[in-house]
Parts: C-alpha cells; structure tokens; sequence
C-alpha cells in the first residue's frame, strides 16, 4: 500500500500505543525504538516512510573530521533524504557523541524532512530546536559524532533501539517515542487501528459512565454486542 496523503491523515490520528496492540495482535512484539524520547514537548505526531543511516563503531583512521567532506557522509545522506521522509539513525546506543548539529537539522527541514529519529544523541540543542525539525533521541551531548562514531551509508538495513528497519518501513513518532510499521503491512495495520481507536474511545466512555472494568475491557461476549449495537447506530 502507498503511503498517501490519506494514509497519513488517518497515521497521524492514531498513537503509537494504539499501533503497537495492533502489531502485536499480528505477532510482531518489538516495533518500538528504545531510547527514542521527543527532544522537545509538544512535538507534533509525524508519520513518514523510513530513511534509514548507520553508524559503526569509531575508527581512528575513519572517523575525522575530514570525512564529513567524504561521499559517503551525513551531508551527502541529507542531500539523498526526499520530502516526507523520517530520518532513522542506527547510533548504537552511543550517547556521549552527538550525531547531528543544528546546521544539519536546519538543512534536513529544509529540504521537507517529517522528523529525526535516533537511538544516540544530537549536540547544539539550542540550535537544532530552533530549527523546528521534530527530534526524537536519547538526548544531547556536546563532542561531535566522529568521536564515538563512524558513518557508513544510508538506505540500507539497521537496527535502531533494538528494532530492525528497513529503508521504505512506515514509522510512526509522539510523545510516546517512534513505532516500526512494516511497509507489507501498512494497509492491514490502518484498517485495524482506525477500529481499535474507536473501539477504545467507546471503552473509554463506558468508563466514565462507571462501568466496571472486568467484562468491559477485555470485552466479553455481552460487552461486544453492545459495541456492536453502537457502531451500527453510528452508521
């Protein structure tokens, strides 16, 4: 399935805890990135097909700072990123070397980039919030990536937070942190989250009306047909 403009419209209503239930009623239990915290509060929902860059370990002989003027480099990976796009940065884990600054954050919003999600760490946090570019990351440090790190390309298959991405994959970023869709599965996990939001919204009422938990959520037989009625008197 594309991802359209529709397909975002319905993304960006649903939360990624919802998408999680879903993705675990398909069997798929780790989706979510560890360590990917929104850098500043009140970060809108972003939704976008995964651009995906990785880091190795740093080597001395790599990781200097003549190899941002390298080919193969962040600056060149940016240039690649088309609008839309989540940048998804396998950084290891490391959180003492920040992989992006406030001037390649300004350059990835400028070209229409949706966010940045990393497992590591940004530095110049002043600059690259003022940039607007929605961040979600471990948080910040100071020395700059080629201290802890090496960059080795883009658009190839990593692991960010323990969750392995595939360039073109559908995440899915709030206050909650970033969500992995499968790009094959993108159109079966729209479908049954749009429904588990509305069934939880409907949960949700019931509880406020006082309605006890057990028979209610999980929903047993008599719950569900009651669901059921509302949803038809809904259409």
């Amino acid at each position: 399935m594309s991802l359209t403009a529709e397909a975002i419209a319905i993304l960006s209503r649903v939360s990624t805890a919802t998408i999680t239930t879903v993705l675990l009623k398909k069997g798929l239990r780790n989706v979510w990135m560890r360590g990917t915290r929104p850098l500043a509060a009140g970060q809108p929902r972003v939704v976008g097909r995964a651009f995906t860059l990785r880091f190795v370990p740093a080597r001395e002989d790599l990781a200097t700072p003549a190899s941002w003027a390298s080919p193969i480099s962040t600056r060149a990976a940016i240039e690649a990123m088309p609008a839309g796009c989540v940048a998804v940065v396998d950084a290891m884990g490391v959180t003492d070397a920040g992989i992006f600054g406030d001037i390649l954050c300004a350059r990835m919003q400028r070209r229409g980039v949706a966010g940045l999600v990393s497992d590591g760490v940004v530095r110049d946090l002043a600059g690259v919030l003022g940039t607007g570019l929605p961040v979600w990351c471990q948080g910040t440090a100071a020395p700059a990536s080629v201290t802890g790190l090496t960059f080795v390309g883009w658009q190839e298959p990593i692991g960010c937070g323990g969750v392995a991405v595939m360039p073109n994959d559908v995440v899915v970023v709030d206050a909650d942190g970033a969500v992995l869709i499968p790009a094959a599965l993108l159109g079966d996990v729209i479908a049954a989250s749009v429904e588990q939001e509305r069934l939880e919204g409907w949960i949700m009422r019931e509880v406020e009306r006082g309605v006890p938990l057990p028979g209610l959520y999980p929903s047993d037989a008599a719950t569900k047909a009651r669901y059921d009625a509302w949803v038809r008197d809904q259409a």
